[in-house]
């Protein structure tokens, strides 16, 4: 298929037309944008894991000077209608987890919020709890569904490849807890307007928000607060870093509108802390995965079994689908995947930055690395035998997949071939050094339908759609997009995103933003010029839909990718550092070559962190995080990355959109920790299988003597 676009704009290394405003901090975020005499909230949450609130006394926190309001369950404004329980706060005395919002406290300064709310006296009757993760499944159960498919599958005949087996590979592998930490924390700014006017056209409610897109705020608040959704107006055109953690409207959103709300025609802003977002903004939950590899005496697979185990909140249920990968990523004819979940008392978790493949993954892939040493092969080549032709799963041929291209290029890029083959060879001193590489995948998500609007004013091209920049570069390379789809100079493109009001759009996650709101711009400039020409008159428009093409539910659709990693670990200390990582990738066209490195070095920043530094630890016996903060939830520095390169492979699939575009956000983050783990083993024959990779797991192992 010859590729739609011309290639004048697309392409391009064109740098960051938001970048001049971000560093001189004119760039507004969700709490900066200006208000006219704002109130500030501070929230009261439960001390304990679950309970009832018995009484509350607020006499005197409303008698400190400049306190407006004290809000609980007593006053709250009553929610209307919504299935999402952890969005019903207020609304009874019950409390479903710690840290929970019981209450706020709104006054005319941030510091007297905050003052007011220790004056609070709340009395709560405590009930039993459990908060205590148990990976050998007990007290678990078989989801119904995870991600869509069931929560049990199975294909071929296991029995069989058992029997055939000549290499078996049976762990156990598992990660902690991780929280989103964006650089711009979650906060809002909102304010419901005096007006009474039954006029359904007027604006009820307005929110300063970051978020990931405003689609989900425009379908999960109207039916809350009884309001339509065109009274409803979100403005949100920066933001500062979402990972999954900004997708949906949380707690804290609804916590504010509902002050605002009994503040009628005043703004109230709210900047949680740090230590908030532990308690109620989601994370990756933690996760135990039981994989079995069995192979022939070559090392191609016969059997894959991959079982996870996984808490989930009572409250509100959610699961990675850590085992999506293991069914259909390498060509065994057999394969079982399970999951169970254990419902407990605590936060709800959500979508974080490859949500199950990054998990599922580190299994897999681990495994893959245990699977070549049993069989004295590279790991390379190991994955080179097990390429299926279609998808194993599936049986439907691939869209594109030049993962094979990836581990090639990649390997002489990164230098593999100096990798010895028996650890813990390579020493300087007190550091022994290894190579280690892990695959990648991420699969096509088309969630929404994706609409563009497009309007001649002023000389120049309006091009108006509901998405977001949440620090990927959509502000960037849609009007690239845009560019050649009209076939003018860029500076004719004049973007607008990021605020109600515009064409519908597909969130900023699941990286599937830049095909989805691509393919959407250039279906829109098509029908342009077949309606308007190339003169346009004066507001001439269009408003046309995007999505996959006809037929595309046909292929099995992934991003693919391989990365490379050498570990240098301190015999002495157990210390671990990663002096250099390559990804290579198979990402479709890459639209924009400087913002694309950006997103792919970004998610293998964040995959070194994950791998070496974060954990939440949840203290089973009051159901909180203890290390919620920087100082005890340990976050990569700079001088804890080393050199970062990241290369991809010339592709274009037309099964994802006009663009030939794939998602990138994700696949960078993917595999990461398997890559270093499986260099840590080079490096000292010790395997790691629980992550994160920290000294103490090194020396306990006593394969470290200097």
């Amino acid at each position: 298929m010859n590729r739609p676009n011309d290639p004048r704009s697309v392409g391009a290394p064109r740098r960051r037309v938001e970048g001049p405003l971000k560093v001189s901090g004119t760039a507004p975020y969700a709490y900066e944008h200006p208000a006219v005499n704002p109130a500030y909230l501070w929230p009261l949450t439960a001390p304990v894991a679950r309970g009832e609130i018995a009484e509350i006394d607020s006499s005197e926190a409303e008698a400190l000077p400049g306190v407006l309001l004290v809000m609980t369950h007593l006053n709250a404004p009553r929610l209307w209608l919504g299935n999402d329980a952890s969005l019903k706060i207020l609304q009874s005395p019950e409390i479903a987890h710690h840290g929970q919002f019981i209450g706020a406290v709104v006054a005319a300064d941030a510091t007297t919020a905050r003052q007011a709310a220790d004056l609070v006296r709340i009395t709560i009757t405590p009930a039993p709890f459990e908060a205590t993760f148990h990976p050998d499944g007990t007290g678990s159960t078989v989801p119904r569904k995870v991600g869509g498919s069931p929560g049990e599958m199975t294909r071929g005949d296991l029995g069989a490849a058992e029997a055939a087996a000549v290499h078996r590979v049976d762990q156990h592998y598992a990660h902690p807890i991780h929280h989103h930490n964006p650089l711009e924390p979650h906060a809002l700014i909102a304010q419901w307007r005096e007006d009474r006017s039954l006029d359904p056209r007027k604006c009820r409610l307005t929110i300063w928000d970051a978020n990931q897109g405003v689609l989900p705020s425009q379908a999960y608040l109207p039916p809350l607060f009884g309001i339509l959704p065109n009274q409803l107006r979100i403005i949100a055109p920066y933001t500062g870093g979402g990972f999954g953690g900004k997708g949906l409207p949380l707690p804290h959103v609804v916590l504010t509108i509902l002050a605002a709300k009994m503040l009628r025609g005043r703004p109230v802003k709210y900047a949680m802390t740090r230590r908030q977002m532990f308690a109620t903004t989601g994370h990756r939950p933690e996760s135990a995965n039981h994989i079995r590899l069995t192979a022939d005496e070559d090392g191609r697979l016969l059997g894959i079994k991959h079982e996870v185990t996984a808490p989930t909140a009572r409250l509100k249920t959610y699961i990675d689908a850590s085992a999506g990968s293991s069914k259909s990523f390498y060509a065994a004819p057999a394969c079982r995947t399970l999951y169970r979940s254990q419902a407990l008392d605590i936060a709800p978790a959500t979508f974080m930055r490859g949500p199950g493949e990054f998990t599922g993954m580190f299994a897999l892939e681990t495994a893959m690395d245990e699977l070549a040493h049993a069989c004295g092969l590279d790991p390379i080549e190991l994955r080179l035998r097990n390429e299926p032709e279609t998808d194993p799963q599936s049986g439907k041929p691939f869209s594109t997949r030049n993962l094979t291209a990836c581990y090639h290029e990649g390997a002489a890029a990164f230098g593999w071939s100096a990798r010895n083959a028996i650890p813990g060879q390579r020493r300087e001193g007190e550091w022994l050094i290894g190579l280690g590489m892990a695959a990648a995948v991420f699969p096509h998500v088309y969630m929404l339908p994706t609409r563009c609007r497009i309007r001649f004013k002023g000389g120049r091209y309006q091009v108006q759609l509901g998405a977001s920049d949440i620090g990927t570069g959509a502000w960037t390379i849609l009007p690239q997009i845009a560019a050649d789809a009209l076939a003018v100079p860029i500076d004719q493109i004049a973007l607008e995103i990021g605020r109600s009001g515009l064409s519908l759009a597909m969130v900023a996650g699941g990286s599937a933003g830049t095909y989805s709101w691509g393919g959407a711009i250039i279906r829109a400039a098509e029908r342009f010029r077949t309606k308007h020409g190339d003169t346009p008159s004066e507001g001439a428009q269009v408003v046309a839909g995007g999505g996959p093409p006809k037929g595309y539910k046909n292929y099995s659709m992934h991003a693919y990718g391989a990365h490379f990693a050498e570990a240098r670990v301190n015999m002495v200390t157990g210390e671990v550092r990663v002096p250099r990582m390559l990804g290579a990738y198979a990402a479709g066209q890459i639209i924009n070559p400087i913002t694309a490195r950006s997103q792919m070095i970004g998610g293998m920043t964040m995959g070194i962190s994950a791998a070496l530094f974060e954990e939440s630890v949840l203290d089973p016996r009051f159901g909180h995080v203890v290390n919620a903060d920087f100082a005890g939830y340990h976050i990569a520095s700079h001088a804890d990355i080393g050199k970062l390169d990241a290369i991809w492979i010339d592709e274009f699939d037309p099964w994802f959109g006009p663009t030939g575009a794939k998602g990138i956000g994700e696949i960078g983050i993917v595999g990461v920790p398997a890559a270093i783990g499986n260099a840590i083993f080079n490096a000292t024959g010790i395997r790691l299988r629980d992550m994160p990779f920290t000294p103490d797991k090194l020396l306990m192992s006593g394969g470290l003597s200097p």
